[in-house]
């Protein structure tokens, strides 16, 4: 437990007790959080993850919900909520400069629109920065990583600045996982606004046609292994619009799991195992999670096949 009485003499931000987290997630899953906070800016967040810190709270970061699941029976601890503080955005010179709340679809029409190219072709990526950055995320060739310069992370309580040759980014991957990522940095080419915004345009118009947007999902549930595509090898084995529940493995796009409206935890939980198993039976390929499960008892998530 902790004193509200104690965060509110310091904490800025928004406060609520048990607050569901299917409203915050991209997947609309989600039970209870214990404690939510909404950091008013960036001061207010380094304050209460100090504090959960001195206090050994557990507690998650969460941005706009996406690439997560997290279990019906809710998160113990602390939630913190970035998005709605941490959304600073400017240009300095050839840089631009954007705090970890920030949407990555804002980030780019923010670069477009000031003439910078080279995150053009990731404005379908539903997250937040702060997400971007902890696991490179990508999409049509494109990575996070390829124009950062340095992220901007809270670090054995103290908050600093890491240049991007010392995170150890790869294959969405990062070596943040043990820091609080508060912003970054970017380097970024001059490019012709009108053929970066026709390009995001088409871009835009490839991921609606071959994604199902209509559903609330969770993005990429995989990782795509090494010379293949998760979803080539779920829709190889036959798993196209298999069904548990009220979860579904889309028919649009085979590494995409789908909300059909009602949908639990645990339904999306067997769906995952049921894709991993059939396909190492199939191709002896193992997919990894690229969704971060949350809230999960360990013997629970051990139930997920490997």
């Amino acid at each position: 437990m902790i004193a509200l009485g104690d965060i509110r003499t310091f904490f800025r931000g928004r406060i609520a007790l048990n607050e569901p987290l299917g409203h915050y997630t991209s997947f609309q899953i989600g039970g209870p959080a214990d404690y939510f906070l909404e950091p008013a800016d960036k001061d207010d967040c380094v304050a209460i993850v100090l504090y959960c810190q001195r206090q050994k709270l557990p507690y998650l970061l969460m941005g706009k919900g996406s690439n997560m699941l997290v279990s019906d029976d809710g998160v113990r601890g602390a939630v913190i909520n970035l998005e709605a503080g941490l959304h600073g955005l400017r240009c300095d010179g050839a840089y631009v400069i954007a705090e970890a709340g920030i949407s990555i679809a804002k980030l780019v029409d923010f670069c477009i629109q000031n003439g910078f190219r080279g995150v053009e072709m990731l404005p379908g990526i539903p997250g937040t920065l702060g997400g971007a950055v902890m696991m490179n995320a990508g999409a049509y060739g494109g990575e996070t990583a390829d124009h950062l310069v340095e992220v901007e992370v809270l670090r054995n309580g103290v908050v600093r600045t890491i240049p991007k040759e010392e995170v150890g980014f790869s294959y969405r991957h990062s070596g943040l996982r043990d820091d609080v990522i508060l912003g970054a940095r970017f380097r970024l080419p001059q490019g012709d606004k009108a053929e970066l915004m026709r390009q995001r345009r088409e871009l835009l118009i490839r991921r609606n046609r071959t994604q199902p947007i209509n559903y609330p999902n969770s993005g990429s549930m995989f990782k795509n292994p090494a010379g293949t595509h998760a979803a080539k090898l779920i829709e190889d084995a036959g798993l196209k619009g298999c069904t548990i529940g009220k979860a579904q493995i889309s028919e649009r796009h085979a590494n995409f799991m789908i909300n059909l409206g009602g949908a639990k935890s645990g339904d999306v939980l067997a769906l995952i195992e049921r894709a991993q198993k059939t396909v190492f039976e199939k191709f002896d390929v193992h997919l990894e999670l690229e969704v971060k499960l949350v809230g999960f008892e360990e013997a629970a998530v051990s139930q997920v096949w490997a």
